[in-house]
């Protein structure tokens, strides 16, 4: 599969606004970017650390992925994604690997990336995404 590196690691929280500051005054991160992806009913912050980002997880609805990771589990790491090219690609060589998909093809992320994930059950109790900037990539050609 080859990822080029880890794209973000994400972190559901019960209030963006409530952790935000922790990362500016105490880590001293700058929030770049607050996005809702309304398809996946979450709000998100990002945050630039070296070549990764630290991607908040607000739910905007109870009953949506991170507002039941957050009532079984509690605030906390959610999970990694790691940048790959050709991310269509990388989906079935996962798949012919045994790997469970949760996303059979990419759809559409917050900043624009293409995303998937893979189910943690397969991936030793990590939900892993996969991510492509296209337009990076598209820019690299």
């Amino acid at each position: 599969m080859k990822p080029t590196h880890i794209e973000h690691i994400g972190i559901a929280v019960n209030s963006i606004a409530e952790a935000i500051p922790f990362y500016e005054k105490v880590l001293g991160l700058k929030c770049y970017n607050i996005e809702e992806v309304a398809d996946q009913r979450v709000r998100t912050a990002f945050f630039m650390i070296g070549q990764t980002k630290i991607e908040l997880l607000e739910s905007t609805d109870p009953e949506g992925p991170i507002g039941k990771f957050i009532e079984k589990r509690g605030e906390g790491i959610h999970h990694i994604a790691y940048a790959v090219e050709s991310i269509e690609e990388r989906l079935r060589e996962a798949e012919e690997a045994g790997i469970r998909l949760i996303d059979a093809a990419p759809r559409r992320g917050a900043e624009g990336l293409s995303i998937a994930f893979l189910h943690p059950k397969s991936t030793f109790g990590v939900l892993t995404e996969l991510c492509e900037d296209r337009e990076r990539d598209n820019n690299k050609q």
